[in-house]
């Protein structure tokens, strides 16, 4: 199980640090007009914002048990990109986009699963 948290931990911190990334590094009209629509619900700093939490939970999700420096931040930061899923998950259902709150539920229930195990059972 120890593998399997690794694994979509790894899978995690990749998708969202390269979704973080593309947000902070493009601005909020590019991203819309490539099919973000809801960020035109959103201010350019508040997108630049969500990118960097999502750039700062996908490091969050490797480095501090890969560096054995307070490995207790893993389950804390997959929980903030739960949570942060569950707002995104709100924001389509609000624009009815469908398509994308599926996207966010699977992402979410990654994110809760490495939670779980690493507040848990599986804990460094």
């Amino acid at each position: 199980m120890n593998v399997t948290l690794w694994i979509i931990a790894g899978l995690l911190a990749v998708a969202f640090a390269l979704a973080g990334l593309m947000k902070i590094a493009q601005p909020k009209e590019k991203l819309a007009a490539s099919g973000m629509g809801w960020t035109e619900d959103f201010s350019a700093g508040t997108v630049k914002a969500i990118g960097a939490l999502e750039v700062l939970g996908a490091l969050g999700l490797v480095l501090p048990a890969a560096l054995g420096v307070a490995p207790v931040l893993v389950p804390l930061a997959a929980t903030g990109l739960a949570v942060l899923m569950l707002g995104a998950a709100v924001v389509h259902a609000r624009r009815k986009e469908q398509q994308m709150i599926g996207v966010n539920a699977v992402l979410l229930i990654l994110a809760a699963v490495v939670a779980w195990g690493r507040f848990g059972p599986y804990a460094f």
